[in-house]
């Protein structure tokens, strides 16, 4: 299959799913992230606020921001800056996506001072590989860091083999709601 039929199937399959097992599937989904020795011992953690197709992240969000240092990214042209995760620094930004608002003063993040990346994608395989939603915004990003790279998705979204080119970054763990996947061994010395 090309990346554009992937992109049509999934997109057809999450339709499919109700708020109550939207809801349920990334309780489990992110239960397995805070299971992770990794994401006991990362401090500095990026994630990405959901869109409607993607598992929730909002709940996660909020229960974790006053325990680690939370970041979200904000679309910078070409590129993703990272912002520290504040539930009242959000506005709707690009693509309708929320994203944090910078104070007065404040600087993004270097990404090379991010230990853990939670990126979401369309599909995901088991080498790692991520199918995301053609814009390369998280392959920019990645290749520009050593952070623990961690896909999540529902488990319908873990395909048998994702197409690859080569400007595309895979990932060292995938996550779905009934399955954690270790593609490569974290690193615990960040």
């Amino acid at each position: 299959m090309t990346k554009d039929q992937i992109r049509r199937q999934i997109r057809a399959q999450k339709k499919l799913v109700d708020p109550q097992t939207r809801t349920l599937a990334a309780h489990h989904a992110f239960a397995r992230l805070t299971g992770l020795a990794a994401f006991a011992v990362s401090h500095h953690i990026l994630l990405y606020h959901a869109l409607p197709d993607e598992l929730d992240t909002i709940s996660f969000l909020q229960n974790w921001y006053s325990r680690k240092n939370l970041y979200l990214p904000r679309v910078a042209g070409v590129n993703l800056e990272l912002l520290p995760f504040h539930p009242q620094r959000l506005s709707t930004g690009a693509f309708g996506i929320e994203e944090p608002q910078p104070q007065p003063g404040e600087m993004p993040i270097d990404p090379k001072d991010i230990e853990m990346i939670v990126v979401p994608g369309v599909a995901f395989d088991e080498a790692g590989h991520r199918l995301g939603r053609g814009r390369g915004y998280y392959d920019r990003l990645l290749s520009s860091t050593r952070a623990l790279k961690v896909g999540i998705g529902y488990d319908f979204q873990l395909i048998d083999q994702v197409p690859v080119e080569p400007h595309d970054i895979s990932l060292d763990i995938i996550i779905t709601p009934t399955r954690t996947i270790i593609v490569r061994q974290p690193r615990h010395n960040y």
